[in-house]
Formats: structure tokens, sequence, C-alpha cells
């Protein structure tokens, strides 16, 4: 690379890090004690009775914490049934973007660069593929969720969950390193013993010097998993809206390494950094589907948002264009099938409310897009669909991609799409109309 071109990058991503946290000051509150400055919600514009609706969805879909940041600043802040503000939850996967942050810092120490091959610090035989195969798979694959290794296999007694397992007969080769995305816990659990082999110290010892102490967080990892409290989560989510600086110390000094982080970082997932969920992207992929959605990936919300997203619904959702950091802990909220490995619908629906706390628009940009409504939602029986033009049709597809329905509009701006005889479950709903298509999520449900 030439000395020209160094200096076009470092210009770039110093850059994108002004635009990143909008040149805002922000509120970092003390390392130690439960002092945390608050923001009335008034100053924001937001209305009481709305911010009760909001409270009553979070309680009402089994949600255990929730704040809302604002330039570090506390705006919200609720929790629900025996939970406590020192009370201790797991991240689930949320922790994959913690671990992303870790490796980053790993790497600007040297202790390897993301390009090395795994088996440099676990040895060979840390997985069952073939020696030339598993020596395709980077600390990069890792983070990018394309080492290749299978994640479908079908689960055991001894083994009732093998997408965490860790061990090298659950790493079984399925494709070359870097030509498949699949969303695979254990593969990705391994970066820490990479950060522990590099480094020679534990996980926990590692992201205590490097993150919690000087943050003021609290956590531990257990089996691979984090656990803490919501405003430990708030810090992090801090953190990484400031671009990896705690109240003037840098944290994570390699731009382009966090720029890379939350940005794309392959086309197969075009909505999935280095463990970070991208929202506003042209498609997105889900864990345990081969299957490319177009659309982003949580359509109410805003274009710029990054997301850590958990199991059973944990989120830090960070959004540099509203300098906020939103984070939910609970059990799952019961808006998605499956094993609610990293559900999205919830997600979607939170910031249906979220849009509305406001009580009036304070600027053009603000108003609500009501080009399509689509109610009830969720449904027992199917879907109203109003359009502000003319409809040319509109079709239902499950989660794998298949058609189940169509209908047309015949140049009516509201049609009736049927799901009576449809199984319980999530779908998508494709609108035609003006020469454009739009497309929806949907959910049958027994309610």
């Amino acid at each position: 690379m030439t000395r020209k071109l160094t200096i076009i990058i470092n210009l770039l991503t110093i850059s994108f890090f002004q635009s990143f946290s909008q040149g805002q000051a922000f509120y970092f509150p003390p390392q130690t004690g439960t002092a945390w400055e608050t923001l009335a919600p008034a100053s924001l514009g937001f209305c009481a009775d709305r911010i009760d609706s909001l409270y009553n969805f979070l309680e009402d879909n089994n949600t255990k914490s929730f704040i809302l940041l604002k330039d570090g600043k506390i705006v919200l802040e609720r929790y629900f049934g025996t939970y406590k503000q020192d009370s201790i939850w797991y991240w689930a996967s949320a922790g994959k973007s913690l671990t992303a942050f870790l490796v980053g810092q790993a790497q600007e120490e040297g202790l390897f660069d993301i390009h090395d091959k795994t088996s440099d610090y676990l040895g060979t035989g840390w997985t069952s593929a073939p020696p030339d195969k598993e020596a395709l798979i980077t600390i990069w694959h890792q983070l990018s969720m394309t080492s290749g290794l299978d994640d479908t296999f079908t689960p055991t007694p001894t083994q009732p969950d093998p997408n965490t397992c860790t061990d090298p007969a659950c790493l079984n080769y399925l494709a070359d390193a870097g030509t498949r995305w699949a969303y695979h816990t254990g593969a990705y659990r391994l970066l820490q013993d990479v950060i522990a082999a590099a480094g020679g110290v534990t996980i926990n010892q590692f992201t205590k010097s490097h993150v919690l102490d000087p943050t003021g967080m609290k956590g531990l990892w257990v089996a691979d998993v984090m656990y803490g409290r919501a405003r430990d989560m708030a810090r992090f989510g801090l953190l990484t809206l400031a671009g990896g600086v705690w109240n003037g110390d840098t944290l994570l000094h390699d731009q382009q390494y966090f720029y890379d982080m939350i940005h794309r970082s392959q086309n197969l997932n075009k909505s999935y950094g280095y463990l970070w969920w991208l929202n506003g992207q042209e498609s997105f992929m889900v864990p345990g589907l081969q299957f490319v959605f177009p659309g982003k990936l949580i359509p109410n919300a805003p274009d710029d948002m990054i997301a850590a997203l958990g199991k059973n619904d944990q989120k830090i959702h960070v959004i540099p264009s509203k300098g906020w950091v939103v984070v939910r802990q609970g059990n799952a909220a019961g808006l998605t099938p499956g094993g609610n490995t990293v559900p999205i619908l919830f997600d979607n629906a939170m910031w249906g409310y979220l849009n509305q706390l406001v009580c009036a628009p304070t600027a053009a940009g603000e108003v609500a897009d009501r080009f399509v409504k689509i109610f009830p939602n969720p449904a027992q029986n199917g879907w109203q669909i109003e359009i502000a033009e003319p409809l040319d049709y509109a079709e239902l597809f499950d989660m794998q991609g298949r058609r189940l329905r169509s209908v047309a509009g015949n140049g009516n701006s509201s049609v009736w799409l049927d799901a009576s005889a449809l199984p319980v479950g999530v779908y998508m709903v494709q609108i035609f109309a003006g020469g454009a298509s739009r497309w929806a999520r949907v959910v049958k449900s027994v309610r």
C-alpha cells in the first residue's frame, strides 16, 4: 500500500468516527457508584402516556429491564417484576459484540492478526475438518460467521444444542471458509480461547482489564456467556456509540478495525459485521436458514442502527443518528418462532412504540411513514393491507422463501390476505404497487 493511499484511508476513517458520533459531547457515568445523570423525557418531546404504552408493551412481553440513553444520559429506565437495578442476567449472544471489541483490542496490541489461521493459536485438530480445510479458517472467518463449519447436524442426547458445542467432534467441515454464512455459535465461542491463548490470560482477566475496569462495567463470562446488569450493557452500548472512547480514554485506537466491525463484513449476509447486526441493508439472513430475505433487518428502526442481539430477546441497540442506546433484558417475548436464537420481531414491534414516543413531530423527517398499513399484526385469520395508491398484487411467503398466497389488488387500495388455513408462525408479505415492491413481516398467532 502506498503512503498516499494510507493517508487517504486514515482520513476516511477519521471522518467516519466524526460522523459516527455526530460530533456529540457524550456524558459518561462515574466508574464507581450508582450515580448516572438523567435527561427529562419531556425535553425530547416524549409524552407520558406514550411512555406508559411502551412500558406496558415491554411488561406484557416478558421484559425484565429497559434503558434508553440519549448521548449517555438516562432518559428511560424501568425494571419489571422482581428484577432490580442490581439484578444479574445473561447477555446471551449479545455478548458476541463485546467479544468482537476485545478481538480488536487484542489485534491492536499485536497479540495476533485477524487474518491469522485459528489453528496458529488453538493448535491443529481443533475441528474435525480435513487438515487442509481447517487450515483455511482464520480469526476473520470466526468474526464474520463464515468458517464453513457445519451448524446443521442433528442434536443428540449428549449434545442437545450442537450449534454451541466447541468440541472438535462437533466442528465438522461443510464448506470452504468464506463461501458460506451461517450463525454458528460454537465456532464463535472459540474466539475467546484465541484471545486467552494469545494473551496468556483468561478471557475474564482480559475483559476486566481492557473493558470492565476502564468503563465501570461489571460482568463475568460463564461458559462463554457474559452475565451482568442492564446498566453494564448500557455502558458497553455507550462505549460503542462513542467510537471506542470512554470519557477521553480511547480503549480501541484501531479505527479501521472499529469501522470494519460495524459495517458489512462479507456479501453473503449483508446485515452482519464482526459479530454485530446491521440495519438499513438491502437484505439479511437469520440463524438456521440459508435464505436471503430482501429488505432491512428491522424495518421500524433507523437505518444506521447496529445491534448486539441475543437469545430470548437480549438487546443492545446503538443509533448514532439519534445518540441513543437502547437496552432490553428478559425472557423471550414470544414474537418469533423456533428457538429464539436471534429474534428480531420483538425489535421491530418495540421500535413501533419508540417511534411514537414524541408527542408530535418536531421536524418533517420525523413523520412516520404511513404508505403501507398491515393489520392486525399478529393476527389469527389474516391481514388487511392498505396502501396509499392502487395495489397491483400482494404475495405471502414462508420463512423458507416459498410462495403460499397471491392476491390481486385490481386497482384497489385495500385487500385481505387470508391466513386461516396456515399454521402459527412468521411470514413475509411482498406488496407490489406503482412499479415498486415493499416487504413486511407478519405473524399468525393463536391469540
